[in-house]
């Protein structure tokens, strides 16, 4: 795996990804910036809530649970002090489904966060607290 960075000027980098995917990123008026991308700490939880939801939807799929929609709500406390690492992050998985079993989600999720999903296994043994919590819905009809 590899990628590629390139200052664009002020705080603003332009990253590559090995598979020739791009993201800009950037800082807020207030450290430099233009707001013009995410912060690096954003793409840190939205990459770790696209590795739990690849897992959990492929995990779902072959539960052969009816599913119609993941989506995923990422709160985060980082700490006071230089480095501002994570300290807690807090997932909720919004599944969208007829006759979806909780008891599977909930598998699905504690499968992923203990086996599978690398981006949260990494931050859990570097000392975040990460939390999950699933909400079902059914479809509307």
């Amino acid at each position: 795996m590899e990628s590629k960075l390139s200052w664009q000027g002020g705080v603003k980098f332009l990253a590559t990804a090995g598979s020739g995917h791009q993201v800009l990123m950037d800082g807020a008026p207030n450290a430099g910036g233009e707001n013009a991308g995410a912060r690096p700490m954003e793409l840190i939880l939205m990459g770790l809530s696209g590795c739990a939801s690849f897992d959990v939807v492929g995990i779902l799929k072959k539960a052969k649970q009816d599913v119609e929609a993941v989506d995923v709500e990422v709160s985060a406390n980082r700490a006071d002090e230089t480095p501002a690492v994570f300290t807690d992050i807090h997932l909720t998985f919004i599944v969208t489904g007829r006759n979806i079993k909780a008891a599977l989600v909930e598998r699905a999720v504690k499968l992923s966060a203990e086996k599978y999903c690398s981006a949260s296994i990494m931050l859990a043994r570097g000392g975040v607290n990460i939390t999950h919590e699933i909400v079902i819905k059914e479809p509307a009809a």
